[in-house]
């Protein structure tokens, strides 16, 4: 998942998967209530995104945004970037400050790795959720507080519960809507669609041409299993941007950057991953023991292809693999029969007639 378009939007968030289309109805269901949501999954995986989305479909959405790293800031002044500061409440304090909180009054709160803060902050953050007042710094005078808030974490909160390290009434506070983001390596039908808008949003922001991915490269990019999720992927994406000597990015002109991620456009001299079976565009590209420069020669003649034409190939590749037994292939897309054989219908896909032995009906006289 990306940003796209309005990056405020529950289209900001770029995938095909079943994941990304159960994570947008999500959002779209759970943000008009206003109830803490804990978002829980690894780094790179949009949890932020997630949370701006939760903000913007909700009735706060013309109210502030305030995201919050519980991570960067320093313990001893956390409290009053929070709560906030009264003058003179420690040394510099010249004048004071609202505080986290109070800023985002009427709108939203995103506390980002929620699973950093200390105990003591944790009990302060438990009297805001409970009470809805704060504290300032320095002040012994609470401040009534009205906030949407959003928690997110990559650590398994239970078990620092069960551990001692994380307060077990603040985890039953954040948890009351939990959404669970999913590693990139999980979902790997995303990683063309958020490779194309990538591509598309570093044109402008590079001042570059529009650049192509080989096929070469695409395949590999999806056996590869991007343990940095998304940001990874946008990360290596830049760099063959930069790097591409023309309009296609060619093996050989991130071949330093591939070697780096462990990534490899174009076989065993960098080290391919081999085995895997993660959704390749076609299955001689996939395997080609070709020379590496006679195999990018080749994929970079074949044009962009579309979602409509990788969807149809995945389908195809499915029905193939399952022997064109049309329930096990639903099943194995994770969608109903009827969408299937909808798809098939609209894809001209002719799935009994093209069974392995079978004799292809003869034409109506």
């Amino acid at each position: 998942m990306s940003i796209g378009g309005d990056s405020n939007s529950v289209e900001a968030i770029i995938g095909v998967s079943p994941f990304a289309k159960a994570i947008r109805r999500q959002i779209v269901k759970i943000a008009p209530h206003s109830s803490n949501v804990l978002i829980i999954g690894p780094s790179g995986t949009g949890k932020e995104l997630i949370a701006r989305a939760l903000h913007a479909y909700s009735p706060r959405a013309d109210k502030p945004f305030v995201a919050v790293d519980c991570a960067g800031i320093t313990e001893p002044l956390f409290a009053g970037h929070l709560f906030g500061h009264v003058k003179g409440a420690f040394t510099g304090a010249e004048r004071g400050a609202l505080g986290y909180f109070r800023a985002a009054d009427g709108g939203t709160v995103f506390l980002d790795e929620i699973g950093e803060l200390n105990r003591d902050l944790q009990g302060k953050l438990l009297r805001v959720l409970q009470e809805r007042v704060v504290t300032p710094l320095g002040s012994h005078a609470a401040v009534p507080v009205d906030v949407y808030v959003i928690a997110a974490t990559n650590c398994d909160l239970e078990q620092m519960v069960a551990s001692g390290h994380f307060r077990d009434d603040l985890f039953y506070r954040l948890n009351v809507v939990v959404i669970k983001t999913l590693p990139l390596k999980d979902r790997p039908e995303d990683i063309v669609p958020l490779a194309q808008h990538f591509l598309q949003k570093m044109a402008g922001r590079l001042r570059t041409s529009a650049k192509e991915l080989s096929r070469h490269c695409l395949n590999c990019m999806l056996q590869h299993d991007w343990p940095g999720n998304v940001r990874e992927l946008e990360n290596f994406l830049e760099q063959a941007v930069l790097l591409a000597s023309d309009n296609t990015i060619r093996p050989d002109s991130v071949s330093d950057v591939a070697s780096r991620l462990c990534i490899c456009p174009v076989g065993a001299s960098l080290g391919c991953q081999q085995g895997k079976e993660r959704l390749p565009l076609s299955d001689d590209t996939a395997t080609s023991a070709a020379p590496a420069a006679a195999a990018d020669a080749a994929a970079s003649a074949v044009p962009w292809p579309t979602l409509a034409q990788l969807e149809r190939d995945h389908i195809q590749q499915t029905l193939q693999r399952t022997g064109y037994n049309q329930r096990a292939a639903a099943d194995l897309l994770g969608v109903h029969r009827q969408q299937l054989l909808r798809k098939i219908k609209k894809y001209g896909l002719d799935s009994s007639s093209s069974r392995p032995g079978r004799p292809k009906k003869p034409p109506k006289p």
